[in-house]
């Protein structure tokens, strides 16, 4: 427990970070990732959130090796209300009456899922079958990829209303979905003895390769995301999908049992669905601003013609 709360103040601390230092670089594009790179490597801003994101990756580690996968991201959600607190002090972005009850909506799904453990009755597995978590990630991080390149053509459309970022959100949370699922593989094979057989056991993984491929693309689409989104919406959108993908999918995956009390059952299906109908509901564009009204002339002045 300590450590997924640790992992979530360190996670929305990184973000946080990133983004105000995103909001101050030229702007990025996935189609110049070296460019990308190179400018947010030269900013000391932005490193240090990234480290405070692998710091938090190091949190998560310990918390698969302990916790069932529903359970932990039932905790890491709850760090979004961390997240909308940090954005709005240190960025100074503003939700959205409706955007403030879909974040509700959505810790409340997610809390529904939590309520579905019974603490002793779920077992925590260390182990999935290969060629099952290869037929899961494919599709998805193919999807994820086609989903970004598909927001990324609709917003180079001129007089196209400004995105919320949920597109992206989507996109990006199904690769760290992806990300999650190879750092729960790759928390089977910490150990104590044996460093040598459990590196070369790990290297005869799926995982390492994952993870090297969400991290890649994973960093420069997240990065080009958030400099044109708000983080108060992009990233609890990204995260709900990303814990959606990883409690559902990697549940299943790793054969951890679903309940079998039919109320549990009822509450982890029914909150499954209702994170997923809020986020199907979430405005997917922002408005633009009002144009200031013309000056109106005095009254009792007399309007002046071109001669």
């Amino acid at each position: 427990m300590a450590a997924a709360l640790l992992a979530n103040t360190l996670y929305s601390l990184g973000f946080v970070l990133e983004k105000r230092a995103l909001t101050a670089l030229p702007q990025v594009s996935i189609r110049q990732p070296a460019r990308l790179l190179r400018l947010v490597l030269g900013s000391p801003l932005w490193i240090g959130g990234s480290l405070a994101l692998a710091a938090g990756f190091g949190a998560q580690l310990v918390v698969y090796r302990t916790l069932p996968i529903a359970a932990a991201q039932g905790i890491f959600v709850s760090g979004l209300v961390l997240l909308v607190l940090l954005s709005a002090r240190l960025l100074g972005e503003e939700t959205s009456g409706r955007e403030r009850y879909a974040l509700g909506a959505i810790l409340a799904a997610l809390l529904m899922v939590v309520l579905s453990l019974r603490e002793g009755s779920e077992t925590v597995s260390q182990a999935a079958p290969y060629p099952l978590i290869l037929l899961v990630c494919v599709p998805s991080l193919a999807a994820g990829v086609w989903l970004y390149n598909s927001a990324e053509r609709r917003t180079r459309h001129r007089h196209r209303l400004p995105t919320t970022g949920v597109e992206y959100g989507v996109a990006v949370g199904l690769l760290y979905g992806v990300s999650s699922l190879a750092i729960k593989g790759v928390s089977s094979y910490l150990t104590t003895s044996d460093l040598g057989g459990a590196l070369l056991d790990l290297l005869g993984s799926p995982y390492p390769y994952l993870l090297l491929f969400t991290g890649a693309f994973g960093l420069v689409m997240s990065q080009a995301a958030l400099q044109r989104c708000r983080a108060s919406l992009i990233v609890p959108v990204c995260t709900t999908v990303t814990s959606l993908y990883t409690a559902v999918l990697g549940t299943l995956s790793f054969g951890e049992s679903l309940p079998e009390d039919p109320l549990r059952l009822a509450l982890r299906v029914a909150g499954t669905a209702l994170a997923v109908a809020v986020l199907l509901s979430m405005p997917r564009h922002d408005r633009r601003p009002e144009p200031p009204p013309s000056p109106q002339p005095p009254i009792g002045a007399k309007e002046l013609t071109p001669p």
